[in-house]
């Protein structure tokens, strides 16, 4: 039965989103999962980038409960969320030349790991630029984005180009440009965005199939367990402490 409310259309269209995602996307959430898979099991480390909004669905998957122990994020500072003052200056700094070469060349990441950039349009400097230079020094990287914005949108790199463009693996998250679901009279802007959830299921997704991968290969993923439930700080120290060398999180 069909609920014709404000929030019921907006849990339908997210559950589209999801089930096309779903469907049109699986064999490239596969080979996102292998690449990963591949880099843990050779001893590499693992990292997630987003600017904005899109460093939300990049935390998601960062020392969490039920999370692979060895996802780092790549934090650009004063883009990572809604807390650096005034707000408007991340948004500023993704336009900003330079910011994710500097990023990479101070962080610990090396020739084959993997780096997972999440923006949703893909248009800015900053995703552009940390693809094209994560590449350059021999990092495998997968990019979440709205194929969308690349064909209905303009560049805002120098080079023209867009996240897709500079990504071994792409993972198309669907959402139409402007990610905003609902429209109706007596509110004059669309509203209503689905980007955090359908990206959050994404990165979800290509996770679990990250540890299908290691498990077929009879590696067992460090998994990280909710510090809410009996012997589950226990069980984090222990991955921790075994995996201290490839966690950047604790240091």
């Amino acid at each position: 039965m069909s609920d014709s409310t404000l929030a019921g259309q907006f849990f339908d269209a997210a559950i589209g989103l999801l089930e096309r995602v779903r469907d049109e996307e699986s064999g490239n959430i596969a080979a996102a999962g292998a690449a990963i898979a591949d880099t843990v099991a050779a001893g590499g480390r693992l990292f997630a980038f987003g600017a904005g909004h899109s460093s939300l669905a990049a935390q998601d998957v960062v020392y969490r409960a039920g999370g692979l122990a060895l996802m780092n994020l790549l934090a650009v500072p004063g883009t990572v969320g809604v807390d650096v003052m005034p707000a408007t200056l991340g948004s500023v700094l993704e336009r900003v030349d330079g910011l994710a070469g500097a990023v990479l060349d101070s962080s610990p990441a090396e020739a084959g790991d993997v780096l997972v950039i999440i923006s949703l349009s893909g248009r800015n400097a900053l995703p552009v630029e940390m693809a094209m230079n994560a590449r350059a020094l021999g990092l495998k990287v997968i990019g979440v984005t709205s194929v969308a914005y690349a064909e209905g949108t303009r560049s805002r790199h120098g080079s023209g180009g867009f996240l897709r463009d500079h990504c071994d693996i792409v993972l198309d998250s669907k959402i139409s440009i402007g990610d905003a679901e609902l429209t109706v009279e007596g509110i004059e802007a669309p509203f209503a965005p689905a980007s955090t959830v359908v990206t959050s299921a994404v990165m979800q997704a290509m996770m679990a199939a990250a540890a299908e991968q290691l498990v077929a290969r009879g590696v067992e993923p460090p998994m990280l367990r909710s510090g809410n439930v009996d012997g589950g700080h226990e069980w984090n120290g222990r991955v921790m402490t075994e995996y201290r060398d490839r966690i950047f999180y604790r240091r």
